[in-house]
């Protein structure tokens, strides 16, 4: 189980990441671009992904994630923070990071990660 706090917390300790309460809930961005979303009282948070992922990941674990309300149909993916393994929401979310932030920022991330 993971928490909304933890999810946060994740998505806050990428480069640049910042918080901005928009439509009633947290988003969380790089450089003004949203790449994960959720409420402190809701049970998903929601991640930005590609179809091909989306598509791997809803037919592997149905109960753990679901298309996303709104912005599904562009590949994002509702996952349930109460069934995800953290280790996978750490993945997803430095993937969501990854497909947003400039592509500079991208390599310099992988620079300080390598090795």
């Amino acid at each position: 189980m993971v928490t909304f706090d933890e999810f946060r917390t994740l998505a806050l300790g990428l480069p640049e990441a910042a918080r901005e309460p928009t439509w009633g809930i947290e988003t969380l961005r790089v450089r003004g671009r949203v790449f994960a979303m959720g409420s402190p009282e809701g049970e998903s948070v929601t991640v930005k992904a590609s179809r091909e992922d989306q598509a791997e990941l809803l037919a592997a674990e149905p109960e753990v994630f679901s298309f996303a309300p709104y912005v599904g149909r562009h590949g994002w993916v509702s996952v349930r923070l109460d069934l995800v393994d953290p280790q996978e929401l750490d993945d997803l979310v430095t993937e969501a990071w990854r497909r947003t932030a400039p592509k500079r920022l991208v390599r310099e991330f992988d620079a300080r990660n390598s090795g």
